[in-house]
């Protein structure tokens, strides 16, 4: 029984050093994914831009107005 629980004692200590190991894998992780965001925004920023001002516009030409309420005039 004694053997039986050092076994546990020993397993369970060397799960805590990979622990940290797998804590800067995953900020690692992290940090490509937002690196990976910040390049598609600024790569895909100006299609997307015009997307969603066609869309407004298409929602206020059919709602009756000229423009978008919280989109400046240009």
């Amino acid at each position: 029984m004694l053997e039986f629980l050092r076994i546990m004692l020993d397993a369970r200590s060397e799960d805590r050093d990979e622990r940290g190991a797998s804590a800067v894998e995953y900020g690692l992780l992290i940090a490509g994914i937002a690196a990976l965001i910040v390049v598609v925004v600024f790569a895909f920023g100006g299609a997307i831009e015009e997307i969603f001002d066609d869309t407004c516009d298409t929602i206020a030409t059919s709602a009756g107005t000229t423009q978008c309420a919280d989109r400046p005039t240009t």
